[in-house]
């Protein structure tokens, strides 16, 4: 009878470490996913006809960060698997495993948006003009600029930008999140801040692109950014 307690007890411990273990494989898959996601964004999303007038530096430049934000996401895949590992050799050690889970849960909540969170950025107020509207086409080129700067989190009046964001036009206002918003929008960027400013302010860049028909403004310091609170879901992504 304790002989068979004793192995029953063994067989439920490693059972629920191997549920921890497969969580957390769930957990880096699903952040994985979503940075590819945003990789891949930015690059459908990019002019092709501007491309064509860039100068041979210009593309060589422009060929380094694509290859560079590629070398990224390989680094989270590879970062990825070695965690993978370590669970599995950690899976007889529930207190380990529960350790590593819990990092792991707080570090997939920050890259997923689901966290506040704190840092050094830029604050981009952007307006209408008369004749000239801010519309979501103009916000989703900003945010792929600023992701492409090595932003690590935006917002838009306050709502944070995630891979499941939607960006729309509906009469004169923008919604964000499902959320109504309007003009002047205040845009906050979390990331190296002399990278992002030079990103924008570069000569063809956006703001040079754009200042023509808004009103936009920069500025720099230690910003503090919403967490996303609609809800993520997955309607074709299986397991």
């Amino acid at each position: 009878m304790p002989s068979n307690y004793y192995k029953k007890g063994s067989e439920q411990g490693l059972n629920k470490s191997k549920i921890i273990m497969y969580t957390v494989i769930g957990l880096m898959s699903l952040i994985l996913v979503y940075i590819m996601f945003i990789q891949f964004r930015i690059v459908n999303e990019t002019d092709i006809k501007g491309i064509e007038f860039l100068r041979e530096t210009e593309l060589k430049e422009m060929l380094a960060e694509y290859k560079s934000k590629y070398a990224e996401v390989e680094e989270e895949l590879k970062g990825t698997q070695e965690k993978i590992d370590e669970y599995k050799q950690n899976e007889k050690s529930e207190e380990v495993t529960l350790k590593l889970l819990e990092t792991e849960i707080k570090d997939a909540k920050m890259k997923l948006g689901l966290t506040d969170v704190y840092g050094e950025g830029i604050v981009i107020t952007m307006q209408n003009t008369e004749g000239s509207t801010v519309g979501y086409s103009e916000l989703l080129t900003l945010i792929n600029e600023l992701v492409y700067a090595g932003a690590e989190a935006i917002s838009i009046n306050n709502e944070r930008i995630v891979a499941m964001t939607d960006l729309a036009n509906v009469g004169n206002f923008v919604f964000i999140n499902g959320e109504r918003t309007t003009s002047p929008f205040t845009i906050k960027a979390i990331g190296n801040t002399t990278k992002l400013q030079s990103a924008l302010s570069i000569k063809g860049g956006y703001v040079d692109t754009f200042n023509e028909n808004y009103l936009i403004d920069i500025k720099t310091g230690n910003i503090e950014i919403n967490k996303y609170n609609g809800k993520i879901t997955l309607n074709y992504v299986k397991d």
